[in-house]
């Protein structure tokens, strides 16, 4: 990754019947005194907008998100029945960070993880690192490129709302998160699609690459 509605919600589906029925007959408005219709009315606004309101928090959010597949096993429902890694190799944004994870053996120790956080780079985000800091990392896949990636992984799923602050990566760094709401920071980097659900894991998807420190 709550609703405090219930009784609205009680009430509106039992006032529901007589309000259309009301609709429906001038005799039954006459009867009815204009009580049920109205009552209906002012029930409907506030018991429709309130559960619509408390689910958007377990929603993803931010700009990238319209570049996720519609549909198949790279989209939001998609990847939420799969664990992270393979998730993540299901959606086209990752398909680079996808490629270092097998290329580091990291895809059985993130997929077999009960619960964690993963800051995902975009393939644009590698394509911005230098060459020569990729070749490197690319070349010593046991050490600087499981240290990198490692450092985009935090133990626990971590919604939005207790996103901030510092945590401390299965790499053995810290990274900072700052921000509210649906905008993040992660370091240099931005949160583009936030809160993505996968079997095992809550992703971040961001615009950079998380360098540890040297």
């Amino acid at each position: 990754m709550k609703l405090t509605h219930r009784p609205a919600v009680l009430a509106l589906a039992l006032a529901l019947p007589l309000g259309l029925a009301a609709c429906g007959s001038s005799d039954a408005d006459t009867d009815a005194g204009g009580t049920t219709s109205s009552s209906t009315e002012s029930m409907s606004p506030s018991a429709s907008a309130s559960p619509s309101e408390s689910m958007m928090g377990d929603k993803p959010f931010g700009a990238a998100c319209s570049q996720v597949p519609a549909s198949g096993a790279g989209s939001f429902d998609g990847m939420s029945t799969a664990p992270v890694a393979t998730a993540a190799s299901a959606n086209p944004l990752l398909s680079t960070l996808v490629s270092a994870v097998k290329e580091a053996g990291l895809v059985d120790t993130l997929n077999g993880a009960p619960e964690l956080t993963v800051f995902a780079p975009v393939n644009d985000a590698f394509a911005a690192v230098p060459k020569a800091t990729m070749d490197a990392a690319m070349a010593d896949p046991k050490g600087l490129l499981t240290k990198v990636l490692t450092n985009h992984v935090v133990e626990g799923k971590i919604a939005p709302d207790e996103i901030a602050g510092d945590h401390k990566t299965l790499g053995g760094g810290t990274i900072t998160v700052a921000g509210s709401g649906e905008e993040f920071t992660v370091g240099e980097a931005n949160v583009i699609c936030g809160n993505v659900q996968t079997a095992n894991a809550t992703v971040y998807i961001i615009d950079g690459v998380l360098l540890p420190a040297s």
